[in-house]
């Protein structure tokens, strides 16, 4: 598995060097060092490519269920524990969450977009929070890590087709326990971590 975690992180790295990618990363730190669940905003296909570069241990990624149809790429990602969520099956969706708790309660890390999609408005706007997604914390006690990525649009999604050298602020936000939130933080847990994520990619806007 771990040989499996450093080919793909090779593979990666070489494409952000190739992209002419500058990195600055924030916060690695506020990472333990058991399973965590992964949250963050998503407005490029380079989120993933950037953030999984620098999983330190076992992180298995969820993904929209058209990404099987890719046949080399959907074998690797359920080599590395990736799970596939159909957005439109409530049913089948409840199983991939139940599927990601057992991951974690076994010691691999989960990281999944709560927008839901790539949000394709303005730089600094999120797409509301899936409440469902935090359920994996919630369900196995492990701590949520809040992702602010700022400027990967830029590279490639801002002028298809065309891949463009960029800065990219990556920041790791403080552990959140939804056991230590109170009554009405955890209702909203949802906009509780988007608002996290919001005031920390204005803050990291000055940086780009």
């Amino acid at each position: 598995d771990y040989s499996s975690l450093r080919l793909v992180q090779w593979a990666f790295n070489m494409i952000i060097k190739l992209a002419g990618i500058e990195l600055t990363v924030i916060g690695e730190e506020n990472i333990s060092e058991g399973p965590v669940l992964y949250i963050g905003n998503h407005r490029s296909f380079f989120d993933i490519v950037i953030t999984y570069a620098r999983c330190k241990n076992l992180t298995g990624y969820i993904a929209k269920k058209e990404m099987l149809s890719i046949p080399l790429l959907r074998t690797w990602m359920k080599r590395l524990y990736c799970l596939f969520l159909d957005r439109e099956n409530p049913k089948e969706g409840l199983k991939t969450i139940l599927q990601a708790i057992d991951y974690v309660k076994h010691g691999i890390s989960i990281c999944i977009f709560p927008e839901g999609t790539r949000n394709k408005g303005e730089e600094l706007s999120l797409l509301p929070f899936h409440n469902g997604s935090f359920n994996i914390a919630e369900k196995t006690g492990c701590p949520i890590i809040p992702m602010s990525l700022n400027n990967t649009c830029d590279i490639f999604e801002g002028h298809f087709p065309f891949i463009k050298k960029t800065h990219v602020i990556l920041e790791y936000g403080k552990p959140i326990y939804p056991k230590e939130l109170d009554k009405d933080e955890k209702k909203r847990i949802g906009e509780y971590c988007s608002n996290i994520i919001s005031e920390t990619i204005h803050k990291n806007q000055a940086l780009v």
